[in-house]
Formats: C-alpha cells, sequence, structure tokens
C-alpha cells in the first residue's frame, strides 16, 4: 500500500488531536506515520516502568525521540517508575507471558496515560502496543478501555493497527530506519523466561544493544 492509498483514519468523535502511548519505535512508527497521513494532530507519551534493564529502557526510548524529531512530533518522556511496577508484579514473577502480570502492566501504563490525556486535553488516546502480534489485542484494548472510562470527554481509541498491511508495514518501517531491535517483551521476567527458552535451545542468551533491523539487500 503506497501513501497515496492509506484510507483516511478518523478517531472516535472526529477528534483531531490524540494521545499516543507508545512502547517503542518498532511499534510505533507504522501508528506515527498513518496518523501523520491522515492529518491527525498527536503526540507521543512514553511511560514504560516495565522495561528493563536501565540500558534497554533508554535505548527504547531514544530510538523513539529520534523517530519523533524527525516528523516533529511532541513526545513526552515520563517518569521511570520502576520501583512501583515492581511492587504491582510482586506475586506475579512466574505469570505466563499474556497473563494477569501483562494485564497489570497495560493497566498501569494506560492508567498514567489517561489522566495526562484528562489534564492536557486530549479527547482521545491510543496505544501502539496492539500492532505487535505477539500481544493479545483484546487484552491491551479491555486495559485502555478500563482506564479512560473515569474521565468524562476521554475515549480510548481502539483501532486495529495490524488490518491494512500495518503490521508489514511496521518492519518495512523498522528496516528503513534501522531501529533498535529488542528480543523480548520488555520486562525482568520477560528478559529471563526468553534468555531460558534460548538456553533450551542451545542459543546465545540476548545481547542487549547489539540488534539492529537492516534493509533488505537489493
Amino acid at each position: 500500500m503506497t501513501e497515496a492509498e492509506r484510507p483516511v483514519l478518523i478517531p472516535p468523535g472526529g477528534a483531531r488531536r490524540v494521545l499516543l502511548h507508545s512502547c517503542c519505535a518498532p511499534c510505533s512508527g507504522e501508528v506515527m506515520e498513518a496518523m501523520l497521513a491522515s492529518g491527525i494532530d498527536y503526540t507521543i507519551f512514553f511511560y514504560n516502568p516495565n522495561i528493563h534493564p536501565r540500558r534497554e529502557y533508554d535505548l527504547r526510548k531514544d530510538e523513539n525521540i529520534r523517530f519523533a524529531e524527525k516528523h516533529g512530533v511532541p513526545f513526552v518522556d515520563a517518569d521511570y517508575d520502576k520501583d512501583e511496577w515492581f511492587r504491582r508484579a510482586k506475586g506475579m514473577e512466574w505469570e505466563p507471558e499474556r497473563g494477569a502480570r501483562c494485564t497489570m502492566c497495560f493497566d498501569m501504563r494506560f492508567d498514567r496515560t489517561a489522566l495526562y490525556a484528562h489534564e492536557h486535553g486530549f479527547p482521545v488516546m491510543t496505544s501502539c502496543l496492539g500492532i505487535s502480534r505477539w500481544k493479545n489485542m483484546a487484552q491491551i484494548n479491555d486495559s485502555g478501555h478500563r482506564a479512560a472510562k473515569p474521565y468524562e470527554g476521554l475515549s480510548y481509541w481502539d483501532f486495529n493497527w495490524r488490518k491494512g498491511g500495518g503490521a508489514a508495514r511496521m518492519i518495512e518501517i523498522s528496516k528503513r530506519e534501522e531501529f533498535y531491535q529488542q528480543e523480548y517483551c520488555g520486562c525482568a521476567y520477560s528478559l529471563r523466561d526468553t534468555n531460558q527458552h534460548r538456553r533450551e535451545q542451545g542459543r546465545e542468551p540476548i545481547r542487549i544493544g547489539e540488534l539492529y533491523y537492516k534493509e533488505d539487500p537489493k
């Protein structure tokens, strides 16, 4: 799909101003370019206290800032707040991916996003989290709607960013921009479980900061 063929996106209620919760540049790249193509005025809200360790967090955030600056998109760098995340995750350390710990994590991040949207006059919030095929889209959307519900006049936009070639364009953009390619969801327990799976397959553990997307050779 070319830029000219992109459908015009219309947020809930026809709003033209959106707060986009972003977890990283690879996941947000397609969402950002899709909203720009539709003339939507949006701001990125980066609040991801789950990402561990700090080096991984900084790599993901810095890539997101780089891409936002390239497009002239405002970027809100929220608190890391990792101690509170670990406090909330207590007792859920061995929950599987997509389980109760992930729901807690989405709720925590979206609650802060919704509060910022309410305090700064955004009528709509959304997230790029659901574009990843590794995520449960219904789980993410449920958290988004729960977070927005307490605030009158705030809606959560549960658009399916994967459809219409969105998931493929996410990879294309990542290769074009040579984004940092993270190899696990983000939290300490995801890193632990991914490395355990690698050991069982006889593979090397994740080396943070080494893998980047590359354009396919012509």
